[in-house]
C-alpha cells in the first residue's frame, strides 16, 4: 500500500497529465470525476496508489509522468487541443516520437489562425502557475493588420472595450515603424491572461482586420532558434524565464520592422 501523503484531487489529475489543475476543478464540478466509485467533490483529497480515480469514465494512471516542458513554434492551422472531432491536426499530433507516449497539455493556448510560442508540459504545477490569474505572466505578440492603425487610437487598446459583457484590452501596445501618417499595420502588443481570441476580437471590433498574429515571447523567454513546427525541451533555467519580466524595452521594436527572430513574411 502506498505511503504517499494525501493530495488534492485536482493536483493528482494534473500531475497525471490528464489536464490542467483548473480544468480538473471544472471537471470535478461537472461531475465527471469519481473516486472509488463515488462522485468527487471540490477540495477532496486522495491517496495516490490507494484511491481509484476516473475522469469521464477513464481510469487515471497512478504513476506521475516525468516533468517535461516544451516550447513550440506553432504554425497556423494547428489546434491547441488534445482532441477535436472536427480537426485531426493538433499541436499534439506533431509531437516528436520520443514524447508522443506522454500526456501533454497547453499552458496557454493560441487559436488555430495564430502562430508562435506555445508551451506544452506534462507538469501540472507549472501549467497552474502559468495560467493562474494571480501570476502575472507577460506575453508579447506581433500583430499585422490589413489597415494601418493610427497612433491616436493606441490608448483605446489599453483602455479596452466591452463586448457582450466582457472587457477586451491589452496591457501595452506600440506601433512598429509608423509611416508618414503616424500609423502602421504592424504593432507590438503585451498581454497578461487573455481571453479566447481576445486580440483578434479587440481589433475587429475597432474596425481593423488581423492579417497575422504571432506570439514571440512569454515572460523573458523568446521564441528563438526554433523552426516552424519544431519544438525545444526547456531547461529549468529557461522555464523560470517564463515568469520574469521581458528584458527588451517595449519601445525597442519601434525601430524595427519585425520583432527579433522573425522573418518579414506577410
Amino acid at each position: 500500500m502506498s505511503t504517499a501523503e494525501p493530495i488534492r484531487l485536482q493536483k493528482y489529475i494534473a500531475d497525471a497529465g490528464v489536464c490542467s489543475r483548473r480544468s480538473a476543478e471544472a471537471l470535478i464540478a461537472q461531475g465527471e470525476v469519481w473516486v472509488n466509485g463515488k462522485k468527487a467533490a471540490l477540495g477532496q483529497k486522495i491517496s495516490p496508489g490507494v484511491d481509484k480515480v476516473t475522469v469521464s469514465g477513464k481510469s487515471v494512471r497512478t504513476v506521475a509522468q516525468p516533468r517535461i516542458t516544451l516550447a513550440m513554434n506553432k504554425p497556423r492551422g494547428l489546434l491547441c487541443s488534445n482532441d477535436d472531432p472536427h480537426h485531426a491536426d493538433t499541436i499534439f499530433s506533431v509531437l516528436p516520437r520520443e514524447f508522443a507516449k506522454y500526456r501533454f497539455f497547453c499552458a496557454g493556448r493560441l487559436d488555430m489562425d495564430s502562430e508562435g510560442l506555445v508551451i506544452l508540459t506534462t507538469d501540472g504545477d507549472l501549467a497552474h502557475r502559468l495560467m493562474h490569474p494571480s501570476n502575472v505572466v507577460v506575453k508579447r505578440y506581433y500583430v499585422i493588420l490589413k489597415q494601418p492603425f493610427p497612433a491616436g487610437r493606441l490608448p483605446l487598446l489599453v483602455k479596452g472595450i466591452v463586448l457582450e459583457g466582457e472587457r477586451l484590452k491589452v496591457e501595452r501596445a506600440a506601433l512598429v515603424n509608423p509611416g508618414a501618417g503616424n500609423g502602421s499595420t504592424h504593432l507590438d502588443v503585451h498581454m497578461h491572461h487573455g481571453k479566447k481570441r481576445e486580440i483578434r476580437l479587440l481589433f475587429t471590433t475597432l474596425g481593423y482586420d488581423v492579417k497575422r498574429l504571432r506570439r514571440y515571447q512569454i515572460g523573458a523567454l523568446r521564441l528563438k532558434g526554433i523552426p516552424l513546427h519544431a519544438m525545444k525541451q526547456l531547461s529549468t533555467k529557461e522555464i523560470e524565464l517564463l515568469f520574469q519580466s521581458p528584458r527588451t524595452p517595449h519601445a525597442a521594436l519601434e525601430a524595427s520592422a519585425t520583432p527579433p527572430d522573425f522573418d518579414n513574411e506577410d
